[in-house]
């Protein structure tokens, strides 16, 4: 299996790095005509700086309003009004589903992306993929795409902005980059563009793992205060690109496929995927029997940065051993990551760490208060 590594062409990343897009755009000889995919949110904030900012590069730019949801028919609406528009080159501006909104509309129409997240919640921003989901919100499948984003910008103090809650999701979605990695490594198992993990790849997701541990709780405690710091820009970098290039160029395993398991269940829906995904994170390192110091090393983080370890604090207090195998069957369905693991995964197997995953953390909660 050939080694294959994947990532953005240019990541840019610092406080007002929005009011540097159109240069960025007019250095890559992109955004002639722009559409830009957003919500209202990040609209009201950032449109005044995309108009002037454009105007003085001469870039032609038009919005079109995310419905909020990455599903099939939203989709649809968003090629409509790129191909009305004449875009040459899609903007994502927003959370994750609007990031995988504007790939899928600009790989549905071949034509270059740019991912200018405002939220540091998930790794999706670097990637080649849109996860898709019902109209309801139920993970139906991923789309993968030729190539990466031609542009990644992030605004850190955009990200500031936003809710605190986004960006210790981001954590959670960045825990799991690490040991997905190496469980999948060890499987021997293709990574995410179909080839084996590099050992840069491999480093990386260490990297993201190792930065969290030393800078999240300070991290956070700089977005509570509302500062961008050097700890809070670690891992602002840590949650989007380590994370983003530790998962598509080093591999998948249990973590997510948890997730996408847990999504199935209506009453996670008001939780966000990186707060899933820290679940998920759990369940795995159960599944592999890992030893004590590690869980405590993790459980503990999550603890400390505000990420849930028990079932209850992602809607699921009234667990019953029913909802514990519909999620395992989920997320051991044909193509999922979890088949990655260096072992075979059953449902009964996967349903028993749920159960374990859960146990441990009310202990470990109980053990720490």
């Amino acid at each position: 299996m050939l080694r294959i590594f994947c990532s953005p062409t240019r990541y840019v990343q610092g406080a007002g790095a929005t009011s540097e897009l159109a240069a960025q755009l007019a250095h890559l000889a992109l955004g002639a005509r722009t559409l830009v995919i957003t919500t209202r949110s990040p609209r009201a904030a950032l449109e005044p700086v995309w108009r002037e900012s454009f105007a003085a590069h001469n870039l032609e730019m038009d919005i079109f309003d995310f419905g909020g949801e990455c599903s099939l028919a939203e989709i649809s609406k968003g090629v409509a009004a790129a191909q009305r528009f004449n875009a040459t080159t899609i903007i994502g501006a927003g959370g994750g589903k609007t990031l995988d909104m504007a790939r899928a509309v600009a790989g549905a129409l071949a034509l270059p992306i740019v991912c200018c997240p405002t939220t540091a919640a998930s790794d999706a921003p670097c990637s080649a993929l849109s996860v898709i989901y019902s109209e309801t919100g139920v993970f139906e499948t991923i789309q993968y795409y030729r190539r990466n984003p031609d542009l990644v910008l992030v605004d850190s103090a955009v990200i500031l902005r936003a809710p605190v809650r986004t960006f210790v999701a981001g954590m959670g979605d960045a825990l799991a980059t690490y040991f997905e990695a190496r469980a999948s490594a060890a499987a021997g198992k293709a990574n995410v563009p179909g080839g084996a993990p590099t050992l840069a790849a491999l480093a990386i997701a260490e990297l993201c793992y190792r930065t969290l541990l030393k800078d999240g709780p300070a991290a956070l405690s700089a977005a509570r205060q509302g500062v961008v710091t050097p700890a809070f820009e670690n891992v602002v970098e840590a949650n989007t690109l380590l994370s983003g290039l530790g998962f598509e160029s080093a591999g998948l395993a249990a973590a997510h496929s948890v997730h996408n398991g847990l999504t199935a269940l209506p009453e996670t829906h008001d939780f966000m995927h990186g707060e899933k995904v820290a679940i998920g994170t759990l369940v795995q390192l159960m599944l592999e029997e890992q030893e004590p110091a590690l869980l405590d090393e993790v459980y503990g983080f999550c603890v400390r940065v505000g990420l849930p370890v028990t079932l209850a604090e992602i809607g699921l207090g009234a667990f019953s051993c029913a909802k514990a195998m519909a999620v395992a069957t989920r997320a051991l369905v044909e193509g999922e990551s979890a088949h990655h693991e260096p072992f075979p995964v059953t449902p009964d197997r996967l349903a028993d760490a749920i159960f374990a995953a859960d146990a441990y953390g009310r202990a470990f909660r109980d053990k720490n208060m």
